[in-house]
C-alpha cells in the first residue's frame, strides 16, 4: 500500500470575510474530493482569510499512480480557480 499526502497552501486574493473564504473552500474541496478521489480538508489558517491550507491524501498499491493523482490535483486548482495562488505544495510518498 502506497500513501500519498500534499500538503498545499493558497494565497486567497480579494477574501474580505471567512465566510466567504469558507464558501470557496469547501467548494473547491468537494469538487476534489469527487474528481479524484482523494481526501481533502482544511488543515491550518482556519481563522485567516487571506490564506488557506489543504491537505490531500491518496492511496493505491502503485507510487505512480499515488503522484500522477497529486500533481493532477495541483494541475486542476491551478486550471479551475486561476483567482487562487498556489504558495506551496508540499508532497510525500509513503
Amino acid at each position: 500500500m502506497i500513501i500519498g499526502a500534499c500538503m498545499i497552501t493558497l494565497r486567497l486574493p480579494g477574501i474580505r470575510s471567512l465566510k466567504e473564504k469558507r464558501s470557496i473552500v469547501k467548494s473547491l474541496l468537494g469538487r476534489m474530493r469527487n474528481r479524484f478521489n482523494v481526501s481533502a480538508a482544511e488543515i491550518d489558517a482556519h481563522d485567516n482569510h487571506g490564506r488557506a491550507v489543504l491537505g490531500i491524501a491518496c492511496v493505491s498499491g502503485s507510487g505512480e499512480y499515488v503522484e500522477g493523482q497529486i500533481q493532477a490535483v495541483l494541475r486542476w486548482i491551478e486550471e479551475e480557480r486561476p483567482d487562487l495562488e498556489i504558495l506551496d505544495a508540499d508532497i510525500e510518498v509513503l
